[in-house]
């Protein structure tokens, strides 16, 4: 596979168990480290003390050059809030202060998102012009979607067309255990391999282990 260039919008899909929230925070946290950047983690599904223990119990270092940001708060608060714009207002805040460092950037995730949306009507548009905004600021981001392993990548708005990458993390049994696997399924102006791999946590890095084949 070749390098991920920016600005790219990539969904990050699979079931529940798959690892999705720790693999988005590995990526972004080893590319920090390589290249000093700024990124930002935005979440709905947990606090950010949640998520940082959880974290730390797959035994990762806490990023320092990584914002983690948690809507809870602001659920609980405001009611009618418009989630996106909110979105876009704190990604412009730090477009601000940090300017072209700020490169990466995760929202988790977009089943929680639309929990909140209900009976929104043309998503779709909405979710096209937040993936633009999203591009527009120069950021490579990660979105973060529940899906069952025979489901598409797709929710109320065509999210799998709109993004520029799909990666699907997922389980499959093999030799008598469950075996934790990535496959790319799309990525724009990327050459990349469309098998599954597999992947496991080791001392807090992320292992390809290698392709699963079916026997």
């Amino acid at each position: 596979m070749t390098d991920i260039d920016g600005p790219k919008v990539v969904l990050i899909t699979g079931p529940p168990g798959s690892m999705k929230s720790s693999f988005v925070y590995m990526l972004m946290s080893k590319y920090l480290e390589k290249t000093g950047n700024f990124g930002l983690y935005a979440t709905l599904e947990e606090t950010a003390a949640s998520h940082l223990q959880n974290m730390e119990s797959l035994g990762m270092k806490v990023s320092p050059n990584m914002q983690i940001s948690d809507f809870t708060d602001l659920r609980e608060d405001n009611e009618n809030i418009d989630y996106l714009k909110f979105t876009q207002k704190m990604i412009g805040h730090f477009k601000q202060s940090r300017g072209d460092g700020f490169t990466v950037f995760a929202f988790d995730s977009l089943g929680a998102l639309y929990s909140l949306m209900e009976h929104e009507e043309h998503m779709r548009k909405k979710m096209y012009h937040f993936f633009k905004a999203l591009r527009e600021a120069g950021l490579t981001a990660f979105v973060i979607m529940e899906r069952n392993p025979d489901g598409t990548s797709h929710l109320l708005g065509n999210e799998g067309f709109l993004s520029d990458g799909i990666i699907f993390l997922g389980l499959k049994r093999k030799q008598g255990r469950l075996v934790r696997f990535m496959q790319i399924e799309k990525m724009r102006a990327t050459r990349h391999s469309m098998e599954m791999h597999a992947i496991e946590v080791r001392n807090g890095e992320l292992a390809v282990l290698g392709p699963i084949f079916d026997q």
